[in-house]
Protein backbone atom coordinates (compact mmCIF):
# COMPACT_ATOMS: atom_id res chain seq x y z
CA UNK A 1 0.00 0.00 0.00
CA UNK A 2 1.16 3.08 -1.38
CA UNK A 3 0.73 6.18 2.01
CA UNK A 4 1.01 9.86 0.47
CA UNK A 5 1.97 12.52 3.32
CA UNK A 6 1.09 10.56 6.10
CA UNK A 7 1.42 12.14 9.42
CA UNK A 8 1.07 10.27 12.49
CA UNK A 9 1.78 11.74 16.45
CA UNK A 10 4.25 10.38 18.44
CA UNK A 11 6.21 11.23 21.82
CA UNK A 12 8.28 13.69 19.69
CA UNK A 13 5.96 15.50 17.59
CA UNK A 14 5.04 14.64 14.20
CA UNK A 15 5.99 11.09 12.98
CA UNK A 16 6.07 10.81 8.85
CA UNK A 17 4.92 7.13 7.91
CA UNK A 18 8.17 5.42 6.17
CA UNK A 19 7.50 3.40 3.06
CA UNK A 20 9.33 0.78 4.25
CA UNK A 21 7.59 0.07 7.81
CA UNK A 22 4.91 -2.71 6.82
CA UNK A 23 7.84 -4.17 5.44
CA UNK A 24 9.84 -4.22 8.50
CA UNK A 25 6.85 -5.11 10.48
CA UNK A 26 6.15 -8.13 8.16
CA UNK A 27 9.92 -9.65 8.26
CA UNK A 28 10.17 -9.45 11.90
CA UNK A 29 6.78 -11.79 11.50
CA UNK A 30 8.84 -14.16 9.71
CA UNK A 31 12.55 -13.96 10.48
CA UNK A 32 14.26 -13.88 13.52
CA UNK A 33 16.78 -11.02 12.74
CA UNK A 34 15.44 -7.84 10.30
CA UNK A 35 18.63 -5.28 9.91
CA UNK A 36 17.51 -1.76 8.45
CA UNK A 37 20.73 -0.39 6.78
CA UNK A 38 20.67 3.13 5.32
CA UNK A 39 23.24 6.28 5.36
CA UNK A 40 23.23 7.93 8.88
CA UNK A 41 20.36 10.38 9.66
CA UNK A 42 18.03 9.08 7.18
CA UNK A 43 15.56 8.35 9.88
CA UNK A 44 16.47 4.21 10.76
CA UNK A 45 16.69 4.90 14.54
CA UNK A 46 13.26 7.24 14.41
CA UNK A 47 11.48 3.96 12.37
CA UNK A 48 12.90 1.65 14.68
CA UNK A 49 11.81 3.47 17.86
CA UNK A 50 8.17 4.03 16.18
CA UNK A 51 8.23 -0.21 16.03
CA UNK A 52 9.18 -0.90 19.25
CA UNK A 53 6.84 1.48 20.92
CA UNK A 54 3.93 -0.31 19.47
CA UNK A 55 5.71 -4.02 20.88
CA UNK A 56 4.81 -5.08 24.75
CA UNK A 57 8.07 -6.08 25.17
CA UNK A 58 11.22 -4.43 23.24
CA UNK A 59 14.70 -3.26 24.43
CA UNK A 60 16.78 -0.39 22.44
CA UNK A 61 20.69 -0.10 22.25
CA UNK A 62 22.21 2.85 20.68
CA UNK A 63 26.24 1.20 20.41
CA UNK A 64 27.53 4.62 20.28
CA UNK A 65 26.46 4.85 23.92
CA UNK A 66 29.76 3.89 26.24
CA UNK A 67 26.55 3.00 28.72
CA UNK A 68 25.20 0.97 26.33
CA UNK A 69 28.14 -0.61 25.27
CA UNK A 70 28.78 -1.30 28.96
CA UNK A 71 25.36 -3.53 28.95
CA UNK A 72 27.04 -5.75 26.28
CA UNK A 73 30.35 -7.00 28.19
CA UNK A 74 28.71 -9.99 28.09
CA UNK A 75 26.40 -10.43 25.31
CA UNK A 76 25.14 -13.31 25.77
CA UNK A 77 24.19 -13.11 28.98
CA UNK A 78 22.39 -9.77 28.36
CA UNK A 79 20.20 -11.88 25.80
CA UNK A 80 19.52 -14.52 27.69
CA UNK A 81 18.63 -12.27 30.59
CA UNK A 82 16.03 -10.64 27.80
CA UNK A 83 15.43 -13.89 26.05
CA UNK A 84 10.83 -12.77 25.77
CA UNK A 85 11.66 -9.44 24.03
CA UNK A 86 12.46 -7.63 20.72
CA UNK A 87 15.86 -6.69 21.26
CA UNK A 88 17.07 -3.31 18.49
CA UNK A 89 20.51 -2.67 18.07
CA UNK A 90 21.29 0.32 16.21
CA UNK A 91 24.58 0.93 14.81
CA UNK A 92 25.49 -2.67 14.80
CA UNK A 93 28.73 -2.17 12.35
CA UNK A 94 30.27 -0.22 15.71
CA UNK A 95 30.15 -3.93 17.45
CA UNK A 96 30.58 -6.81 14.55
CA UNK A 97 31.92 -9.52 17.25
CA UNK A 98 28.26 -9.47 18.29
CA UNK A 99 27.42 -11.34 14.99
CA UNK A 100 28.67 -14.97 16.24
CA UNK A 101 26.78 -14.22 19.46
CA UNK A 102 23.53 -13.34 17.60
CA UNK A 103 23.36 -16.32 15.29
CA UNK A 104 23.92 -18.67 18.59
CA UNK A 105 21.12 -17.22 20.67
CA UNK A 106 18.75 -17.05 17.53
CA UNK A 107 19.34 -20.94 16.91
CA UNK A 108 18.69 -21.25 20.52
CA UNK A 109 15.39 -19.72 20.81
CA UNK A 110 14.28 -20.77 17.16
CA UNK A 111 11.25 -18.34 16.96
CA UNK A 112 11.08 -14.72 14.73
CA UNK A 113 10.82 -11.18 16.11
CA UNK A 114 13.91 -11.63 17.98
CA UNK A 115 16.12 -8.24 16.60
CA UNK A 116 16.01 -5.31 14.95
CA UNK A 117 19.32 -4.17 13.39
CA UNK A 118 20.43 -0.95 11.93
CA UNK A 119 22.80 -0.40 10.33
CA UNK A 120 24.81 2.95 8.17
CA UNK A 121 26.22 0.31 5.64
CA UNK A 122 25.57 -2.42 2.96
CA UNK A 123 25.67 -5.48 3.84
CA UNK A 124 29.22 -5.80 2.02
CA UNK A 125 30.73 -3.83 4.86
CA UNK A 126 28.28 -5.90 7.46
CA UNK A 127 29.85 -9.24 5.57
CA UNK A 128 30.39 -10.90 9.08
CA UNK A 129 26.32 -10.84 9.85
CA UNK A 130 26.23 -12.07 5.59
CA UNK A 131 28.03 -15.13 6.57
CA UNK A 132 27.11 -15.51 9.79
CA UNK A 133 23.15 -14.96 9.52
CA UNK A 134 22.54 -16.37 6.46
CA UNK A 135 18.70 -17.54 6.74
CA UNK A 136 17.83 -16.11 9.80
CA UNK A 137 17.81 -12.35 8.58
CA UNK A 138 15.90 -10.10 6.36
CA UNK A 139 17.66 -6.85 4.88
CA UNK A 140 15.93 -3.84 4.08
CA UNK A 141 17.29 -0.51 2.72
CA UNK A 142 15.79 2.81 4.50
CA UNK A 143 16.73 5.49 1.90
CA UNK A 144 15.88 9.14 2.99
CA UNK A 145 12.24 10.61 2.57
CA UNK A 146 10.64 9.21 -0.87
CA UNK A 147 8.46 12.40 -2.23
CA UNK A 148 5.75 9.46 -1.47
CA UNK A 149 6.12 9.65 2.25
CA UNK A 150 5.75 14.04 2.53
CA UNK A 151 3.90 15.98 0.56
CA UNK A 152 3.35 16.38 -3.29
CA UNK A 153 3.47 20.13 -3.14
CA UNK A 154 7.18 19.41 -1.10
CA UNK A 155 8.53 18.57 -4.72
CA UNK A 156 10.67 21.46 -5.21
CA UNK A 157 11.65 21.68 -1.19
CA UNK A 158 12.95 17.68 -1.18
CA UNK A 159 14.62 18.06 -4.40
CA UNK A 160 16.60 21.03 -3.89
CA UNK A 161 17.91 19.90 -0.22
CA UNK A 162 17.62 16.29 -0.53
CA UNK A 163 15.63 13.89 1.43
CA UNK A 164 17.69 13.76 4.54
CA UNK A 165 15.13 14.23 7.41
CA UNK A 166 16.80 17.11 9.66
CA UNK A 167 18.08 18.51 5.91
CA UNK A 168 14.10 18.37 4.94
CA UNK A 169 12.46 19.59 7.46
CA UNK A 170 14.98 22.49 8.33
CA UNK A 171 13.38 25.72 9.06
CA UNK A 172 15.08 27.63 5.58
CA UNK A 173 16.71 26.38 2.76
CA UNK A 174 19.93 28.24 4.55
CA UNK A 175 19.03 26.01 7.43
CA UNK A 176 19.22 23.10 5.30
CA UNK A 177 22.58 24.03 3.46
CA UNK A 178 24.03 24.14 7.09
CA UNK A 179 22.80 20.88 8.68
CA UNK A 180 24.53 19.44 5.00
CA UNK A 181 27.92 20.63 5.42
CA UNK A 182 27.74 19.16 8.99
CA UNK A 183 26.97 15.88 7.94
CA UNK A 184 29.78 15.72 5.04
CA UNK A 185 32.20 16.81 7.70
CA UNK A 186 30.81 14.14 9.91
CA UNK A 187 30.71 11.31 7.75
CA UNK A 188 34.28 11.81 6.48
CA UNK A 189 36.22 12.42 9.74
CA UNK A 190 33.98 10.53 11.78
CA UNK A 191 31.75 7.66 10.26
CA UNK A 192 34.02 6.49 7.68
CA UNK A 193 36.73 6.01 10.14
CA UNK A 194 34.39 4.28 12.50
CA UNK A 195 34.29 1.49 9.37
CA UNK A 196 37.53 0.98 9.84
CA UNK A 197 38.61 2.29 6.53
CA UNK A 198 41.86 4.29 6.40
CA UNK A 199 41.68 6.64 3.69
CA UNK A 200 41.94 10.32 4.44
CA UNK A 201 38.80 12.18 4.43
CA UNK A 202 40.29 15.06 2.32
CA UNK A 203 40.81 12.73 -0.76
CA UNK A 204 37.64 10.80 0.02
CA UNK A 205 35.67 14.28 0.04
CA UNK A 206 38.06 15.29 -3.21
CA UNK A 207 36.49 12.48 -5.01
CA UNK A 208 32.67 13.26 -3.91
CA UNK A 209 33.02 16.37 -5.35
CA UNK A 210 34.82 15.68 -8.34
CA UNK A 211 31.74 12.82 -8.69
CA UNK A 212 29.00 15.66 -8.34
CA UNK A 213 30.67 17.29 -11.29
CA UNK A 214 29.55 14.04 -13.70
CA UNK A 215 26.94 13.23 -11.78
CA UNK A 216 24.48 11.68 -14.12
CA UNK A 217 27.22 11.17 -16.69
CA UNK A 218 29.62 7.73 -17.94
CA UNK A 219 31.96 7.37 -15.42
CA UNK A 220 35.28 7.08 -16.13
CA UNK A 221 37.79 6.44 -13.94
CA UNK A 222 40.99 7.76 -15.64
CA UNK A 223 39.49 11.08 -16.07
CA UNK A 224 38.56 10.99 -12.65
CA UNK A 225 42.12 10.01 -11.17
CA UNK A 226 43.68 12.37 -13.90
CA UNK A 227 41.57 15.30 -12.68
CA UNK A 228 42.24 14.45 -8.81
CA UNK A 229 46.51 13.37 -9.63
CA UNK A 230 45.45 9.50 -8.11
CA UNK A 231 45.63 6.28 -9.99
CA UNK A 232 42.38 4.60 -11.41
CA UNK A 233 42.65 1.80 -8.99
CA UNK A 234 42.33 4.32 -6.25
CA UNK A 235 38.97 6.03 -7.61
CA UNK A 236 37.73 2.81 -7.85
CA UNK A 237 38.03 2.05 -4.00
CA UNK A 238 36.95 5.20 -3.00
CA UNK A 239 33.63 5.12 -5.52
CA UNK A 240 33.22 1.45 -3.84
CA UNK A 241 33.35 2.89 -0.36
CA UNK A 242 30.67 5.94 -1.56
CA UNK A 243 28.79 3.12 -3.14
CA UNK A 244 28.64 1.17 -0.28
CA UNK A 245 27.79 3.62 2.39
CA UNK A 246 25.07 4.95 0.54
CA UNK A 247 26.14 8.30 -0.69
CA UNK A 248 26.77 7.31 -4.66
CA UNK A 249 24.96 5.01 -7.14
CA UNK A 250 26.61 3.37 -9.70
CA UNK A 251 23.62 2.03 -12.33
CA UNK A 252 24.94 -0.54 -14.92
CA UNK A 253 24.49 -0.40 -18.37
CA UNK A 254 21.38 -2.62 -20.27
CA UNK A 255 22.56 -5.96 -20.94
CA UNK A 256 21.10 -7.20 -24.18
CA UNK A 257 21.63 -8.61 -27.39
CA UNK A 258 20.48 -5.73 -30.21
CA UNK A 259 23.08 -5.69 -32.47
CA UNK A 260 24.54 -2.47 -31.78
CA UNK A 261 27.68 -1.27 -30.33
CA UNK A 262 26.71 -0.38 -26.66
CA UNK A 263 28.28 1.80 -24.36
CA UNK A 264 29.45 -0.64 -21.55
CA UNK A 265 30.81 1.77 -18.58
CA UNK A 266 27.99 2.52 -15.78
CA UNK A 267 26.76 5.75 -14.93
CA UNK A 268 27.21 7.81 -11.60
CA UNK A 269 24.83 9.19 -9.59
CA UNK A 270 24.40 11.30 -6.04
CA UNK A 271 21.81 9.43 -4.60
CA UNK A 272 20.98 12.59 -2.22
CA UNK A 273 20.32 15.67 -4.41
CA UNK A 274 20.64 17.92 -1.69
CA UNK A 275 24.34 16.88 -1.07
CA UNK A 276 24.45 16.94 -4.73
CA UNK A 277 23.53 20.11 -4.62
CA UNK A 278 25.84 21.56 -1.73
CA UNK A 279 28.55 19.88 -3.00
CA UNK A 280 28.27 21.95 -6.03
CA UNK A 281 27.42 25.10 -3.87
CA UNK A 282 23.74 25.40 -4.63
CA UNK A 283 21.61 26.67 -2.00
CA UNK A 284 18.50 28.14 -3.77
CA UNK A 285 15.90 26.64 -5.82
CA UNK A 286 16.04 29.19 -8.35
CA UNK A 287 19.82 29.09 -8.31
CA UNK A 288 19.76 25.33 -9.18
CA UNK A 289 17.18 26.28 -11.87
CA UNK A 290 20.24 28.26 -13.60
CA UNK A 291 22.46 25.88 -13.54
CA UNK A 292 23.66 23.45 -16.10
CA UNK A 293 23.43 20.87 -13.66
CA UNK A 294 18.99 21.39 -13.45
CA UNK A 295 18.18 18.46 -15.63
CA UNK A 296 21.11 16.06 -14.17
CA UNK A 297 19.70 16.86 -10.89
CA UNK A 298 16.04 16.02 -12.03
CA UNK A 299 17.56 12.61 -13.62
CA UNK A 300 18.75 11.55 -10.27
CA UNK A 301 16.15 12.57 -8.14
CA UNK A 302 13.55 10.60 -10.29
CA UNK A 303 15.89 7.42 -10.25
CA UNK A 304 16.15 7.15 -6.75
CA UNK A 305 12.62 8.36 -6.06
CA UNK A 306 11.66 5.35 -8.53
CA UNK A 307 13.87 2.78 -6.99
CA UNK A 308 12.39 3.21 -3.90
CA UNK A 309 9.24 2.08 -4.62
CA UNK A 310 10.79 -0.75 -7.22
CA UNK A 311 13.98 -2.56 -4.88
CA UNK A 312 12.80 -5.44 -6.81
CA UNK A 313 13.01 -4.67 -10.00
CA UNK A 314 16.33 -4.57 -11.78
CA UNK A 315 17.78 -1.49 -12.63
CA UNK A 316 19.91 -0.50 -15.80
CA UNK A 317 20.82 2.31 -18.60
CA UNK A 318 20.93 2.11 -22.09
CA UNK A 319 23.33 3.58 -24.52
CA UNK A 320 24.61 3.36 -28.26
CA UNK A 321 28.02 4.59 -29.24
CA UNK A 322 25.81 5.99 -31.89
CA UNK A 323 23.68 8.42 -29.34
CA UNK A 324 20.41 5.96 -28.86
CA UNK A 325 19.54 6.74 -25.56
CA UNK A 326 17.39 6.04 -22.26
CA UNK A 327 17.81 7.50 -18.97
CA UNK A 328 15.80 4.12 -16.91
CA UNK A 329 15.36 0.27 -17.63
CA UNK A 330 13.41 -1.54 -15.14
CA UNK A 331 13.45 -5.09 -15.82
CA UNK A 332 11.39 -8.03 -13.48
CA UNK A 333 10.05 -11.41 -14.28
CA UNK A 334 10.40 -10.78 -18.14
CA UNK A 335 8.98 -7.26 -18.08
CA UNK A 336 10.37 -4.23 -19.55
CA UNK A 337 9.77 -0.59 -18.25
CA UNK A 338 10.99 2.47 -20.05
CA UNK A 339 11.41 5.92 -17.72
CA UNK A 340 13.16 9.08 -19.60
CA UNK A 341 13.42 12.43 -17.42
CA UNK A 342 13.16 16.15 -18.47
CA UNK A 343 13.34 18.81 -16.91
CA UNK A 344 10.53 20.89 -18.32
CA UNK A 345 7.16 21.46 -18.54
CA UNK A 346 7.15 20.83 -22.29
CA UNK A 347 9.64 18.07 -22.97
CA UNK A 348 10.75 17.28 -26.41
CA UNK A 349 11.97 13.79 -27.81
CA UNK A 350 15.00 13.02 -29.57
CA UNK A 351 15.76 10.71 -32.44
CA UNK A 352 18.20 8.97 -30.42
CA UNK A 353 14.93 8.14 -27.73
CA UNK A 354 12.64 6.81 -30.74
CA UNK A 355 15.93 4.83 -32.16
CA UNK A 356 16.22 2.85 -28.45
CA UNK A 357 12.92 2.22 -27.89
CA UNK A 358 12.91 0.48 -31.25
CA UNK A 359 16.28 -1.58 -29.84
CA UNK A 360 14.97 -2.03 -26.51
CA UNK A 361 11.04 -2.71 -27.19
CA UNK A 362 9.81 -2.29 -23.66
CA UNK A 363 6.21 -3.15 -22.14
CA UNK A 364 5.76 -0.03 -20.93
CA UNK A 365 7.36 3.95 -21.70
CA UNK A 366 7.02 6.81 -19.00
CA UNK A 367 8.49 10.23 -18.86
CA UNK A 368 8.25 12.35 -16.26
CA UNK A 369 8.56 15.73 -16.30
CA UNK A 370 7.72 19.03 -14.95
CA UNK A 371 4.06 19.12 -15.56
CA UNK A 372 0.54 18.66 -14.19
CA UNK A 373 -1.08 15.74 -15.44
CA UNK A 374 -0.53 12.96 -17.71
CA UNK A 375 -0.90 12.89 -21.29
CA UNK A 376 -0.30 10.80 -24.05
CA UNK A 377 2.59 10.81 -26.71
CA UNK A 378 1.89 8.74 -29.66
CA UNK A 379 0.57 5.42 -28.40
CA UNK A 380 3.81 3.97 -26.72
CA UNK A 381 4.62 6.92 -24.48
CA UNK A 382 2.72 8.62 -21.47
CA UNK A 383 4.09 12.03 -20.07
CA UNK A 384 3.03 12.02 -16.73
CA UNK A 385 4.30 14.07 -13.10
CA UNK A 386 6.00 11.63 -10.85
CA UNK A 387 4.06 11.00 -8.49
CA UNK A 388 1.91 9.32 -11.13
CA UNK A 389 4.24 7.36 -12.22
CA UNK A 390 5.09 6.28 -8.64
CA UNK A 391 2.00 5.66 -7.50
CA UNK A 392 1.46 3.71 -10.87
CA UNK A 393 4.87 1.19 -10.30
CA UNK A 394 4.04 0.74 -6.79
CA UNK A 395 1.05 -0.39 -7.92
CA UNK A 396 2.58 -3.03 -10.07
CA UNK A 397 5.26 -3.65 -7.84
CA UNK A 398 3.32 -4.70 -4.90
Amino acid sequence: MLHIGRYCSNMQGKYIFRYQENDVCESLREFPAVAILGPRQCGKTTLAKHIIEQQADSIYLDLEKPSDIRKLSEPELYFDMHSDKLICLDEIQRRPEIFPVLRSVIDERGRPGQFLILGSATTDLLRQSSETLAGRISYLELTPFLLTEIKEEELSTIWLRGGFPSSFLSKSDKASYRWRQNFVRTFLERDIPQLGIQIPSGSIERLWRMCAHFHAQILNLSSIGASLGISHHSVRSYIDLLTKTFMLRVLPPLETNVKKRLVKSPRIYLRDTGMLHFLLEINEYEDLMARPVFGASWEGFVIEQVLGVCSSWRPSFYRTAAGAELDLVLERGGRRIVLECKASASPQMTRGFWNALDDVKPDEVWMTALVKEAYPIEKRVMVAPLMHIIEHLSRISS
